[in-house]
């Protein structure tokens, strides 16, 4: 009966092709689709060209570059969006070695002679790692997408209040009364907390400080203020700070003065 294929296929890298060609055909055997390499640079090419590579399995010792750098190439190669995961074979298992490459990112070794068995299972477990953290990646991608969608709909909500309400016309003649000037109809399209942001950016706050005062990031505070300059169509701070300061205000005339 023929075994189930796996979705992950391996890519073996040996200057051996002997040992590539051993390595490729028991692997097949055993359900797993096989891309063979004889160097580096040829793993390399191989790697970019299938997307579908996800174990690699490489000896640590080839000439020109070894299986560390390797392995350090592809990474860069990858970036945070494909992973995979790498196991080192060496026929001279110096310690140091073994070291460097775990630090690097391999996931296990063996030596040289392998036994084939005991390599099949380490595969194996790294199929189940790598497929695990696939999982993770797309349910934290999908979670992360409906936080934003979520705080989107919140905000629409707040929003949406505000207007049924009457609100908005409240707070602009209770600022009239306090001196700030009335709100630009550019303005009204805000929600709470964009225009509380605004406020903060017309005060000459940095993005810092609007942070620890909202008690947010300062990189939620950048989105916040990139949103307000899109909804009122203002090309930048300054542009902003004017249309909320009064016309008899300081800082106002400093900026129109010139």
């Amino acid at each position: 009966m023929n075994k189930p294929v796996s979705e992950v296929k391996v890519l073996v890298v040996d200057d051996q092709p002997v040992i590539v060609e051993e390595l490729c055909e028991f692997l097949e055997s055993e359900g797993y689709r096989c891309v063979p390499a004889h160097s580096t640079g040829q793993g390399i090419d191989c790697f970019k060209a299938d997307e579908t590579i996800g174990l690699i399995l490489c000896d640590l010792h080839m000439p020109e570059r070894d299986g560390i750098e390797l392995v350090r190439t592809l990474k860069q190669l990858a970036g945070p969006q494909r992973m995979f995961e790498a196991i080192m074979l060496t026929g001279r298992a110096d310690k140091q070695d073994v070291i460097r490459a775990l630090r690097e990112g391999f996931a296990d070794y063996y030596q040289k002679p392998m036994d084939l068995e005991e390599l099949l299972e380490g595969v194996r477990r790294q199929e189940a790692a790598l497929l695990e953290r696939r999982r993770n990646f797309r349910e934290l991608g999908s979670l992360n997408q409906r936080l934003q969608e979520l705080a989107e709909s919140i905000d629409d909500l707040y929003q949406d209040l505000e207007k049924a309400r009457g609100q908005g016309a409240h707070r602009r003649a209770g600022d009239s009364e306090e001196g700030e000037p009335e709100l630009p109809a550019a303005f009204e399209k805000l929600s709470p907390r964009q225009l509380e942001v605004a406020r903060l950016v017309s005060k000459g706050k940095t993005n810092y400080q609007i942070a620890c005062e909202l008690g947010i990031t300062e990189n939620t505070v950048k989105l916040y203020v990139s949103q307000v300059l899109r909804l009122t169509h203002m090309h930048n701070r300054t542009q902003l700070a004017l249309a909320l300061t009064p016309r008899s205000s300081p800082v106002h005339q400093r900026f129109t003065t010139h």
